[in-house]
């Protein structure tokens, strides 16, 4: 950056990685990044020290790494049960959680449900509203049911002054803290506006520093950009220690909480909400929510076309049910549709089943959903998907209590999942009564009440149905 740039002016931001330049270009000439220079007011006068120069954490001597004393770090209960699994047990000691998601779809309402909750046990907390008043949140926990020993003991702070937020938590020490939201806040030493690149990284990194100073658990709510990923720099998502996506259609009263990164649990661990008159609540049987009720079991497979899918969300294993709808083609390229599933992998697979098992659909329109709004990212679902396309084209419903899960290669092979014995116990507590699994998954005890169908090849599997 020029000193001219520096000393005051117009500079140029990158939203990816947060480096400065004198001037526009359509790349960044840091990260390569294209079209994430954005024009912000330079900074009048010196600053003062920056919280990412001064480091994040402690600094410490170097020393061999077996000689470091290993810390304790205490979890907090967040007072509900499908947040908790998200973050992997629990509010860590220190740690800084970030949280996005679409404008009204319930980050608000399930962090205040959670500060109450922790309230109530005795654990100062403190919320901080940079988007509305005090009474305003005030309003909105008297909706929820809130209980009066929880809005007693939940201390809230309307502000978006960083000084003045971090004189508040100096002052009150709060062993757990919410900022909703970190693109409100602004810091006086910058002169660009709150929202902007610089102010996000600055305001961020500096009560990043606080958390890990004063071990206080701090979530950040983040805002999301039309593409659906966190607005501001990538160097917030890599500051914090954790980052949760809201997920959902507003349509819909069900919601998604998924962790995408967690230094302190495991990542694409999924929560299930439901959203109520009296805010959000954990849905205890979440499998439930993606399977069809066709008939009176709801267990599926009475139509052509479906077939139900035994996934992996972190620990989680959720039974989805997949669905698909193969029509001719009245154009000449047929269409490759997907929803909750990848599109180009759905191509991928038509081509196996075509090589593999002489099953074609060069001149079919191919659709594909999960059932409920998940979107399944693992390849275990192969299977399952191709099952469910060879039974809407032969239409031929696929038999009722079954399960599938396995990955399908280009060669034709069905491999293993991971964690398949669990996939399994969890299709049998649910009452399924058969599974058609890899063979490198096939348990080496029977099951009680599933019966096990092992292949190898994918043009076994179609053969099952």
């Amino acid at each position: 950056m020029s000193r001219a740039a520096a000393r005051g002016g117009t500079r140029y931001v990158c939203n990816a990685c947060g480096a400065v330049s004198a001037k526009w270009s359509g790349q960044c000439p840091h990260c390569n990044a294209w079209n994430t220079l954005q024009e912000a007011a330079a900074v009048a006068g010196p600053l003062r020290g920056s919280a990412l120069r001064d480091g994040l954490a402690p600094s410490a001597e170097v020393m061999p790494l077996g000689e470091v004393a290993v810390e304790r770090f205490d979890r907090t209960a967040s007072g509900i049960e499908e947040f908790d699994r998200v973050l992997g047990g629990g509010l860590v000691e220190g740690g800084v959680v970030l949280i996005g998601g679409d404008p009204g779809i319930g980050k608000s309402t399930l962090l205040l449900q959670s500060l109450a909750a922790i309230a109530r046990s005795e654990v100062p907390v403190l919320y901080v509203s940079g988007e509305e008043s005090v009474g305003q949140v005030a309003l909105r926990a008297r909706r929820l049911g809130i209980e009066a020993k929880g809005l007693a003991a939940l201390r809230i702070a309307a502000e978006i002054d960083l000084d003045r937020i971090l004189a508040a938590l100096d002052r009150e020490r709060p062993r757990v803290a919410v900022v909703d939201s970190i693109q409100t806040l602004y810091s006086p030493q910058l002169g660009s506006a709150p929202g902007s690149v610089a102010q996000v990284r600055e305001c961020a990194a500096a009560l990043t520093r606080w958390a890990k100073q004063s071990r206080t658990s701090l979530v950040l709510v983040g805002h999301v950009t039309k593409e659906g990923t966190l607005a501001g720099p990538r160097v917030l998502e890599h500051m914090v220690d954790t980052v949760l996506y809201f997920e959902g259609d507003s349509h819909s009263a069900f919601r998604l909480v998924r962790a995408f990164k967690n230094r302190f649990g495991a990542i694409h661990e999924l929560g299930v909400f439901a959203m109520t008159d009296r805010g959000l609540r954990g849905v205890a049987n979440p499998s439930a929510l993606f399977l069809s009720h066709h008939g009176a079991d709801g267990k599926g497979g009475q139509v052509p076309g479906s077939c139900v899918l035994v996934t992996q969300e972190g620990t989680r294993p959720l039974l989805v049910e997949i669905q698909a709808l193969v029509d001719a083609a009245h154009v000449p390229n047929p269409r490759r549709l997907c929803v909750g599933l990848d599109a180009q992998r759905l191509a991928m697979l038509l081509a196996v089943m075509s090589r593999h098992a002489g099953v074609a659909t060069f001149d079919q329109d191919v659709f594909v959903n999960a059932v409920g709004g998940v979107r399944i990212e693992e390849p275990a679902a192969d299977l399952a998907v191709l099952l469910a396309v060879h039974s809407s084209l032969r239409n031929r419903a696929v038999p009722r209590g079954v399960v599938a899960f396995g990955e399908v290669g280009l060669a034709g092979e069905v491999r293993p999942a991971p964690r398949g014995q669990e996939r399994l116990r969890e299709a049998a507590k649910l009452g399924f009564s058969r599974a058609i699994i890899p063979k490198a998954n096939a348990p080496r005890q029977a099951i009680e009440g599933l019966e096990i169908v092992a292949v190898e090849r994918v043009d076994d599997a179609l053969a099952q149905i």
